[in-house]
C-alpha cells in the first residue's frame, strides 16, 4: 500500500498518500513540507548580502532631512545660551562692583581688579573668576568702562557684552551701567538709551 494504490473513485494516475486507501488527495496536498517554493529558492545560488544602492539613498537623504532641520535649531538654542549667559555675567559684574565699591569706597578702575591674582585688595577683590575678569566668556566680549574720578573715588561706570561672532555666538548686543539695569540692542553696540531687558 504503498504509492502506487488507488482509491475508489481516484483515477489511476493519482496514487494514494501514505497508504490512505479511503482517501484521493489532489496533487497540492500531496506535497511534502520541503517541497514549497522555499525550497526552490534555497537551491539556487546565494547573492550578495547587503543593501541595495537605493536603500542607502534613502537612509542617506532621511539622514540629511533630519539633519536640516536640527542643526538650525541646535545654532539658536546655542545663541540662546550664550545670550543667557551674558546676561547672567552683566549681574554678577553688577554684583560685584556694588560689593567693591562697598569695600573700597568706589567703583573699580577695571574689570581684573574684581577678579582673582592674590590676596583680596583694591587690585585684585576677588568677586568674579578670574574667565569673566579677563572680559571674555561664553561666546562674548565684555568691555568695563570706569567713569572719571573724583577725589580718587570712581563714582560711575558701564559695561557692554558683544558676541564674538554676530548671528553665531550671540544675536544681541548688551549694555549695564551702576544702576543695574541691563539694556540690549540687536544691530549695534548697546548703550544706556536702549531698551532695558524685560
Amino acid at each position: 500500500m504503498q504509492g502506487n494504490l488507488t482509491a475508489v473513485g481516484c483515477s489511476s494516475r493519482e496514487p494514494l498518500f501514505r497508504g490512505r486507501e479511503d482517501t484521493c488527495l489532489s496533487k497540492d496536498a500531496r506535497r511534502l513540507p520541503g517541497d514549497g517554493p522555499w525550497k526552490r529558492r534555497a537551491n539556487r545560488p546565494a547573492q550578495q548580502a547587503g543593501f541595495s544602492l537605493i536603500e542607502l539613498l534613502i537612509v542617506v537623504a532621511i539622514i540629511l532631512i533630519i539633519a536640516a532641520i536640527s542643526v538650525p535649531n541646535l545654532l539658536r538654542s546655542r545663541m540662546a545660551a550664550s545670550e543667557a549667559s551674558a546676561v547672567g555675567s552683566l549681574r554678577t559684574i553688577n554684583t560685584a562692583c556694588i560689593a567693591y565699591s562697598t569695600t573700597f569706597g568706589g567703583f573699580p578702575p577695571s574689570l581684573a581688579s574684581l577678579g582673582t591674582s592674590g590676596p583680596a585688595s583694591s587690585t585684585s577683590a576677588d568677586l568674579i573668576d578670574n574667565v569673566l575678569a579677563g572680559g571674555t566668556k561664553s561666546g562674548y566680549s565684555f568691555t568695563y568702562t570706569p567713569g572719571g574720578a573724583a577725589s580718587g573715588v570712581i563714582p560711575v561706570y558701564n559695561v557692554t557684552a558683544s558676541p564674538l561672532v554676530v548671528g553665531q555666538t550671540g544675536q544681541r548686543f548688551f549694555f549695564t551701567d551702576q544702576s543695574a539695569v541691563i539694556r540690549f540692542n540687536v544691530s549695534a553696540l548697546a548703550s544706556a538709551s536702549d531698551t532695558p531687558l524685560q
